[in-house]
């Protein structure tokens, strides 16, 4: 086995897959789908849905997961995903469209999982970071993707192994004391009049007032508290 695969999965490493996989799980049992993409190289996302549909293991179940590709990626993924899916991307961290995805998915009420190599994403970049430091451009080629999310599926079948894991405690009611002062990610669907707009957001499309934003426009991305649009979420450029 190559040397860069052998030594890949290191204890830090280790931790987040387990993290990612029982967010997967929980994922899972409420219905969710995973959604597979990897701009620059479509067969690890066709990979990844086809080992999670497919499973290698006689008596593990099959899980939604389906592979998008093609251009305009971006939009494919806003009009496929629901709340409480998971967008997993096989990229770099210059991947333009990926980032954009992972930037959006709280917006849609979906959770990021993102792999790849060589320069992480930005702090918060994605809810789950999958991430070899090694920066040899042949790692996509090397099986150290592969080895990723091969073990990424194996712990995800560990956790459903364990019911009591998959249990979430969702907050009560409508004035939960850590979340009342936390402003929402939303995404905008289409301005409604000079001050009001419809958005996207987790819980679902609604109409939030946008004079302290000023104008806006379908795609733009608002931090929202109490129906109000509060400030403007600037996209990451890429510095190369």
């Amino acid at each position: 086995m190559d040397t860069v695969v052998e030594n890949a999965v290191d204890a830090d490493l280790a931790a987040d897959l387990a993290a990612a996989a029982l967010t997967l799980a929980r994922r899972f049992s409420a219905g969710g789908t995973m959604w597979c993409v990897s701009p620059a190289w479509q067969p690890h996302a066709q990979h990844i849905a086809v080992e999670f549909v497919h499973p290698v293991i006689v008596g593990k179940r099959a899980l939604p997961a389906v592979a998008l590709t093609g251009p305009d990626l971006i939009d494919v993924v806003r009009v496929s995903v629901r709340p409480g899916d998971i967008v997993i991307a096989v990229a770099d961290s210059a991947d333009a469209d990926v980032r954009s995805i992972m930037r959006r998915a709280s917006a849609w009420g979906a959770t990021g999982i993102w792999i790849g190599n060589g320069v992480r994403p930005a702090a918060g970049a994605a809810d789950h970071v999958l991430w070899l430091d090694d920066p040899d451009p042949r790692i996509p080629a090397t099986g150290g993707f592969v080895l990723l999310y091969h073990v990424l599926w194996e712990l995800t079948h560990v956790c459903f192994e364990h019911p009591g894991l998959l249990n979430i405690d969702d907050c009560a009611g409508e004035t939960c004391v850590v979340c009342s002062d936390e402003g929402r990610l939303a995404e905008v669907v289409a301005a409604s009049s000079e001050h009001s707009a419809r958005v996207r957001t987790a819980e679902g499309s609604e109409s939030i007032e946008t004079s302290l934003v000023g104008p806006v426009d379908a795609g733009d991305l608002l931090l929202v508290h109490a129906g109000m649009a509060i400030s403007r979420v600037e996209e990451e450029v890429s510095s190369s």
